[in-house]
């Protein structure tokens, strides 16, 4: 397994070893031991496995309280998977990072608390699969606005994206909950 640093130095990019051959592949999307070794000690509580179509985004989510690390990957199709760091007191705050993940280059993504995630699906459907360090709770989960100027995310949009309600009505970082 490779572990690369981003734009975001927290914020991993994880090649796993794959094996193939006439029949298939074979690799390990997680093994706690190898992990720990590279680097990401992170015990998990919940996994997550989400379809969407093109052009849906997701995000940018969080939770204020009961933050959650993410390790995330895709199954089927491709997305741009999209991290934005909001911890007040981080050098890199409010700064994103991106990178395309998708079911032919097997890549993840580790996303450490503290940090807003949302992904974009480029192709006619994608499968998400997701691992976090914490529960789900509805009364914490916040949503930073997708498109907010001061972001400077570059979303390859072919026209305008499908959102949820709740992303649609995202905060822009300046006046969001964020961690100190």
């Amino acid at each position: 397994m490779k572990v690369a640093r981003t734009a975001l130095p927290e914020v991993l990019l994880i090649s796993p070893n794959v094996f193939g051959d006439e029949r298939g592949f074979f690799f390990e999307s997680w093994n706690q031991r190898a992990f720990a070794a590279a680097g990401l000690d992170a015990i998990f509580v919940q996994d997550n496995h989400s379809r969407s179509v093109r052009s849906v985004l997701r995000g940018l989510h969080y939770q204020i309280e009961h933050a959650q690390g993410k390790l995330v990957r895709v199954c089927a199709g491709e997305v741009l998977d999209v991290a934005v760091d909001i911890r007040r007191s981080s050098p890199t705050f409010g700064r994103s990072m991106s990178v395309t993940l998708s079911a032919q280059n097997r890549q993840m993504l580790w996303i450490p608390p503290g940090f807003a995630h949302g992904f974009l699906v480029l192709s006619d459907a994608a499968e998400f699969l997701y691992k976090t360090t914490d529960y789900w709770y509805a009364e914490h989960e916040r949503t930073l606005l997708w498109n907010d100027p001061a972001l400077g995310i570059d979303w390859p949009l072919e026209g305008p994206p499908v959102l949820a309600a709740k992303d649609a009505a995202g905060r822009p970082l300046a006046l969001a909950d964020v961690y100190p």
